[in-house]
């Protein structure tokens, strides 16, 4: 048996990524630093106390043991608003700890875990991209985005001797708790949208960049 990890499953996109793949008949672990009523009910494994922030994962290390991974999905993930004006350096800086050293210390956590055909997916945004950004402001978010999307590129090529494909994937605006409920797609369509897009994921398209829709985005 083989599982799916997905961090940030308590809420949003990634309860509804984990409410989807359980119910495709994937084995999934919800990881999250504490579990909504809603991700208790969908009857899969959670591991709680874990903090993308915290150096030392050793507690969800040893909860996954030596059971193989199938796909991880980065998924957990912090949205604050920064202007230049008014300009919050300990918000940009928590951004950075989850958006790009969370999914990075996830990762090398669970890198026994993974083996060849395994899959990594980064949930990033196509606000992390240089090339799309028209509208600037959300310094932490960008960044924290942008450096994300590098991390993708390297792991993607760092893991290709084992056989492993990684991807960034953007969900779209969705209406969630991080985006104020405003957007223009629910979470169960984005979260449907970006299976799709792991589904497709291989050696051969490792290291790209997708909107959930299939569009290939700029870095």
């Amino acid at each position: 048996m083989a599982y799916v990890v997905i961090t940030g499953a308590n809420r949003g996109i990634g309860y509804e990524l984990a409410k989807q793949l359980s119910e495709s008949g994937e084995t999934v672990v919800a990881v999250v630093r504490s579990a909504s009523e809603a991700l208790n009910d969908l009857d899969i494994e959670v591991i709680t106390d874990v903090d993308v922030c915290d150096d030392d994962l050793s507690a969800l290390s040893e909860a996954m043991g030596n059971r193989p991974v199938k796909l991880l999905i980065n998924n957990a993930g912090l949205l604050n608003r920064t202007t230049l004006e008014s300009l919050d350096v300990q918000s940009i800086r928590q951004q950075f700890e989850v958006n790009t050293l969370g999914p990075l210390k996830i990762t090398h956590c669970l890198l026994d875990n993974l083996s060849a055909g395994s899959k990594v997916a980064h949930i990033t945004s196509r606000m992390g991209s240089v090339a799309d950004n028209g509208s600037g402001s959300h310094y932490g978010y960008r960044m924290s985005k942008a450096a994300m999307n590098m991390a993708t590129k390297s792991m993607a090529l760092d893991l290709a001797q084992r056989e492993i494909a990684v991807c960034a994937l953007h969900p779209g605006y969705v209406r969630t708790r991080m985006t104020g409920n405003a957007g223009y797609i629910n979470a169960d369509e984005a979260a449907t949208g970006l299976i799709q897009r792991i589904k497709e994921l291989n050696l051969s398209n490792s290291g790209r960049f997708w909107h959930q829709n299939g569009e290939e985005l700029p870095w």
